[in-house]
């Protein structure tokens, strides 16, 4: 009997552990609730207090590249090329030469200019020269014209004698008090008077003319000196500017860096003929290039020129940040400058969100100790709650 009733006295326990277990896993059901209501909460917190901190304050984007203000080399004038003294990734400094052009045409063309110009102020000093020569010249014309009055007078008086002398012969030749021959006689010194009269008015006359002509070429050589000097004469300016121009295209042959860089695009040879304007290689500022960050427009509303960036660039990876500046905005969006531009006026429209380029300037310093080039990858982050400073 008692073996047969201990599994009945054993059963009641086994009952009661059967009843429990539904308590238990409720109880576990709604710890793993509370666990996944919590971490639900951290979560909204977490996603919270990003965007309160960051999200609403930072925006990034990863379309962003490098660029520079990259000088064109173009000459100035022609010639054959004698010798290009760097490479394409040679580092080059402000004024050196990067092409020389042959110089022959160019110095003989200085020489010329030389001459010229040591003519034109011969020339002007012989002006300066003439004007003392030419009031001289104008006096004595005027002696001249003096002495031909005096000797119309004397003509006048000697003329007036004869004719007066003729006159009383002629009275007395009834009487035969004068005769026939001394008649003669003073008619002819008459003649002989008034011949010399009109001599010498003729000769006033002369002088008059000869002191005109004089004084007209005192007045022309004095508009040619008319308030100048040998330096300020419109003929030794002209000269003088011709050889300053050929000694510009003499200065040209030797084409220079006009920014330190890095030489890039090189597509001139020794002894090749180039012509003005020719694009000869690019000297490219890496010390001063800047970032144009593409970020979708509705990344823009808070961005303000001054604002900080943060840069990241491919070449180097996370490890180095670039800190630089908000400068600028862009005109148009990409779309807008492209040589075919997307026409919207269609019945098909789809919204494409566009992208605004921003210009980034960098830190030079930053730049010189982690070089880059341009083209570059980078990724730029803006705090958009950032103090706004001038931008450089």
């Amino acid at each position: 009997m008692s073996s047969l009733q201990s599994p009945m006295a054993d059963s009641p326990a086994v009952l009661d552990t059967s009843a429990a277990e539904p308590g238990q896993g409720s109880s576990r059901r709604k710890s793993l609730l509370l666990v996944l209501g919590a971490v639900v909460v951290l979560c909204a917190l977490g996603y919270a207090a990003y965007w309160y901190f960051i999200g609403s304050r930072y925006v990034s984007t990863d379309n962003a590249y490098t660029g520079a203000e990259s000088a064109s080399i173009t000459p100035a004038v022609s010639g054959i090329v004698q010798s290009v003294p760097f490479v394409d990734t040679a580092n080059v400094h402000k004024g050196d030469v990067l092409i020389a052009i042959d110089d022959t045409d160019a110095r003989l063309a200085v020489e010329q200019a030389q001459a010229d110009y040591d003519s034109a102020v011969r020339k002007v000093r012989g002006y300066l020269a003439n004007d003392a020569g030419l009031t001289a010249q104008v006096q004595a014309r005027a002696a001249d014209e003096r002495r031909m009055s005096a000797q119309i007078t004397s003509a006048k008086a000697d003329y007036d004698r004869a004719l007066l002398d003729l006159g009383r012969r002629q009275v007395l030749v009834g009487s035969g008090s004068v005769s026939g021959e001394e008649l003669s006689n003073a008619r002819t010194t008459l003649a002989t008077a008034k011949a010399s009269l009109e001599a010498a008015q003729a000769s006033k006359l002369q002088a008059v003319a000869s002191r005109q002509v004089a004084i007209g070429s005192l007045d022309a050589n004095k508009v040619l000196i008319a308030d100048t000097t040998v330096a300020t004469n419109p003929e030794v300016l002209h000269a003088k500017a011709r050889l300053e121009q050929a000694l510009v295209d003499l200065d040209r042959t030797r084409v220079r860096a006009p920014v330190d860089g890095v030489v890039a695009n090189r597509q001139v040879q020794v002894g090749q003929r180039v012509q003005p304007g020719m694009t000869l290689l690019t000297v490219v500022p890496i010390d001063s290039l800047h970032v144009d960050a593409n970020f979708k427009e509705v990344q823009l509303s808070n961005v303000r020129i001054g604002q900080t960036v943060s840069l990241v660039a491919d070449l180097y990876g996370s490890d180095v940040v670039y800190h630089g500046v908000v400068a600028g905005f862009s005109g148009g969006s990409g779309s807008s400058f492209a040589m075919i531009p997307a026409q919207n006026a269609t019945g098909n429209w789809i919204k494409v969100v566009q992208r605004l380029p921003v210009r980034v300037s960098l830190d030079a310093k930053e730049l010189h100790e982690h070089p880059l080039g341009i083209g570059l990858s980078m990724d730029a982050t803006i705090d958009t709650q950032s103090v706004a400073v001038s931008a450089h």
